[in-house]
């Protein structure tokens, strides 16, 4: 039983477990940020009135949601270097799980846009807005309020997805967790100590998104 499991490993290796937990945090922002933003312009693109936008929109989001996370992530840690772009497995990484994650937020995001009453955007092009200003100050603001529960559930996927950094060494926790594992050969005592960290995470995450439900149906 000594063998299958042993608190020392948190303490023996507690810096590499609390570096790996603060870079999965750092890791799972930055891609938050960047998935917004991509996702955002994507919803637009697909619900433009320009045909063109609309395909590109519709392909990138068809595309990257239809193919597994670990083909987006290998395009940027093994495809761009045959390019003659090099990237680290922790750019890399972190701009796969960005690509990835872009795709879901993006069809949340169009079905909020398409939530809002058609007549707010005809009031708003009959006052003189364009496309793009009643996007930015009419649709977008009620869209992202109809939205935000999904938007959290889809940052809690990408918390957990994160783990997929491992594989291109991307120092994140799981990284380390293999790292440690292969020091201590205990992998019961390493990965159920990850799965601690990753619930230290995504359970006050959980209770977030849920509350958010909960008002947003009150307020309705």
């Amino acid at each position: 039983m000594s063998r299958l499991w042993d608190i020392n490993v948190l303490f023996n290796h507690w810096d590499r477990f609390i570096e790996g937990f603060g870079n999965t945090i750092w890791i799972s922002l930055m891609a938050l940020v960047g998935s917004l933003v991509l996702g955002t312009i994507a919803a637009i693109m697909r619900i433009s009135p320009i045909r063109m936008l609309n395909i590109v929109g519709t392909a990138y989001v068809e595309f990257i949601r239809n193919i597994p996370l670990l083909i987006v992530v290998f395009f940027f840690y093994l495809g761009l270097p045959s390019l003659g772009i090099p990237l680290g497995g922790f750019i890399s990484g972190t701009l796969g799980l960005t690509v990835y994650t872009s795709s879901f937020i993006a069809e949340a995001i169009r079905a909020g846009i398409q939530a809002v009453p058609a007549g707010q955007s005809e009031a708003a092009r009959s006052s003189g807005l364009s496309y793009l200003q009643n996007m930015r100050h009419i649709v977008l603001p009620q869209a992202i309020k109809i939205v935000l529960p999904a938007i959290g559930n889809q940052l809690i996927n990408l918390v957990k997805n994160s783990s997929i950094l491992s594989v291109v060494a991307g120092l994140d926790l799981m990284y380390y967790a293999d790292l440690i594992n292969s020091d201590t050969f205990l992998p019961i005592t390493v990965y159920i100590i990850v799965s601690l960290f990753y619930l230290v995470l995504t359970v006050p995450l959980s209770f977030a998104v849920h509350y958010l439900e909960r008002r947003f149906a009150r307020s309705s």
